[in-house]
Formats: C-alpha cells, structure tokens, sequence
C-alpha cells in the first residue's frame, strides 16, 4: 500500500529530476566560466617570452647575439627577412600555392613557422613547411588561447632568428595575392644599414621606439558599432582600470608587426591579465580581435599604419565568420579586385577560400597571382 510517507519523499526526487535539465541550461550563466589557458601552459609561455625578450647580460663577456657592423654575423649587415606565422587547427590545405610563392623567393629572406592544434590531427605538407611546426597547444575560437597561440609563433621565430624584422600572421585559409619579391619589396623598402641596425637592437633596450620608416600593419579602429559589447563581454568594467573604455580597440586578427612592436607584445603583462579572462557573453567574445590592437595603440600608434595587409570580406557574414570564397569565384578578376586598396599598399594576403579552390587558385598562379 502507497503511504503518505513514501509519497513525501517521492515529489522532491521527482522535483530535482525535472530541474536537471534547467540546471544544465543556466550554469553556464551562473557559474564563473572556465578559464581557457591553464597554470602550466601560461608558466610555459612566460618563461618563452622572457627568453625573446631578455637584454643582455652586460656582466658577461659574451659577444652580443643581435647583429651588428661589428657583430660576428660579418662585416656588414645580415639581410633581414619576413617571418611567416601559420596559425593552423586543419590541414594546410593551401600549402601547394605556398610552396609556389616561396620557391620564387630567396631562402635568405624568410622563415616559416607554424602553429597547430595538437588535438587535431594534421597531416604534415613537407616541402618549405617541413620541420617548421613549433611547440604548440590547444586552441579555442573566442578565447584568449589563440592570442598565446599568436604570441608563441612571435616568442619563437624571434628566438630562432635574429634577422627576422617582420612578422606576418597567417591562417590555413589564407592566399598570398602577389610574388614573394612584391611582397618583400613592400615591407623593405631600400633598407638602410643603419636603419636595419637600430630594428635589430631595439630589442636589447629599454629606449624609446627608434623614429624609423618601418610601420606595423595591424588594424586599429576605435569606432565600431559593436565595441561597447565586445568591451564589456566579461562582465561591466571587468576591463579597468587597465583599459578604459575610450582606449580599446577592435581590429583583424591577421598583422604583419615588426620586430620591435614583436617585443612590446611579449613584455606584456599588465593588459594580457585582463584578455586573458574568460568572457560571460560568448558573442561578443574576440579577444584575439581586441588584444593586439589595443595594447599597440596605447604603446606606439604612430609606428602603426592602422589597417591589415590581409584582405576579407565581411558581406554577409556567418556566426562570426566572414565570406568563404567557392571555387566558380575564383578567376583573375576577383584577385585583381581583392589586391585593390583604400590605403597606401595593395593587399598582400586574402582569405577566407575553402580547400577545394587550390587548384583553380594554382591554374591562375603563374600568370596572375604572382605576376605583378
């Protein structure tokens, strides 16, 4: 016989069965999200950064590693070369039209780093790519892993190479628009030995940035209909007071920085604290669009140009992601239209084009793409 007893203690199980769900629903709304970038990773990556950034030891008799017109690199100075950061979590689909770009270069003047998702299975492309994959880890769309993720690839090619002064970041889904000499052409133009000689040192300083021709193209936009959602996405004044609201910045997450900015970026502690929190409003979460833009505009706005190198295409756009380019768009035209600027320099770099355009992008390479 059903008692009364019995029935009491079944309605409040019978309640917590039916709120289970709820509580699955609003957790992520109660609880304090997950931080993405755990203790030892980021111990990992300070001590990354330390090491491209440290002065030298003056109490040591050591010579100084940085190239000068003494130094033990020769007589006069290295040629400087254009550090290439693939960001990666897929398979370098366009690796082919790469490798294409960089066998019409010189080997002396550029470097090849990438970054992938170790989650992920990628299939080595070999070729220039072959060994070029760095110490990496995982990496999450609207979180701060993929500014590490950015700064890990900056720590280590400026570790492996002194004569690396620029450095472009590049995604899987990127395509080079013109030849590797135009590209060159563009980011060195008629370097001075003595100019060269001052982006190398500048690391090894504490001056102020040295008043040189070389910029870093990195969009900065201050005036984006959005920003007040981005600003607060962890939560109302979260960000101050390291960074009000009139100092932050939105822009592409695809740059090409110099060297010396390259240091400001992995000195940085002071606003990385505040990027680094997970967001509370996942949609208007980019901080890998915010980071980078905002702490040069604070440190040097006048040693950056203010808009990207790398071409995309927002018409509508998709969760976030801009316009994905199909193989029928793909023809001389459309990369004539794309290398078209509003600035100073044509576009070097375009994206976003989905793996199945390679081979209609390497039937227009020779004659178009790298044809200038």
């Amino acid at each position: 016989m059903f008692s009364f007893s019995s029935s009491s203690a079944f309605i409040p199980t019978f309640a917590l069965l039916l709120s289970l769900p709820l509580l699955f629903l609003l957790a992520p709304r109660i609880l304090p999200p997950r931080h993405p970038i755990s203790l030892p990773d980021e111990l990992d990556d300070l001590s990354l950064f330390h090491r491209a950034t440290a002065l030298p030891d003056h109490r040591s008799h050591r010579q100084p590693f940085y190239p000068t017109s003494r130094s033990r690199l020769g007589s006069t100075n290295p040629t400087p070369k254009i550090a290439f950061l693939f960001l990666t979590n897929s398979d370098l689909h366009f690796a082919p039209l790469w490798e294409k770009f960089f066998n019409n270069s010189n080997p002396k003047q550029y470097t090849i780093y990438i970054h992938a998702d170790p989650t992920v299975k990628i299939n080595p492309p070999g070729g220039v790519f072959e060994d070029r994959f760095i110490a990496s880890k995982e990496t999450h769309r609207g979180t701060a892993t993929l500014i590490s993720a950015a700064r890990r690839l900056l720590a280590t090619a400026m570790l492996d190479d002194v004569t690396n002064l620029y450095f472009a970041l590049i995604s899987q889904h990127c395509i080079p628009l013109h030849s590797f000499k135009f590209v060159y052409r563009t980011l060195f133009r008629d370097p001075k030995p003595s100019q060269l000689a001052q982006l190398f040192q500048f690391q090894h300083s504490n001056q102020p940035f040295p008043d040189l021709p070389y910029q870093s193209f990195i969009e900065i936009l201050s005036n984006e209909s959005t920003l007040s959602d981005r600003y607060n996405a962890r939560g109302k004044n979260v960000m101050m007071p390291e960074v009000p609201f009139d100092r932050f910045r939105v822009g592409s997450q695809f740059f090409i920085l110099t060297r010396q900015h390259s240091v400001v970026v992995l000195r940085d502690r002071r606003l990385w604290r505040k990027f680094r929190l997970p967001c509370i409003n996942k949609e208007s979460c980019y901080p890998e669009e915010h980071y980078f833009p905002t702490l040069l505009s604070m440190e040097d706005p006048k040693g950056c140009t203010h808009y990207t190198l790398t071409r995309v295409n927002w018409t509508n756009s998709v969760n976030g992601h801009p316009h994905t380019y199909r193989p029928p768009e793909v023809s001389p035209d459309l990369i004539y239209r794309l290398r078209q600027s509003n600035f100073t320099n044509s576009y070097l770099f375009a994206r976003k084009f989905s793996p199945d355009c390679l081979k209609p992008l390497l039937d227009i390479a020779d004659k178009v793409l790298f044809r200038d």
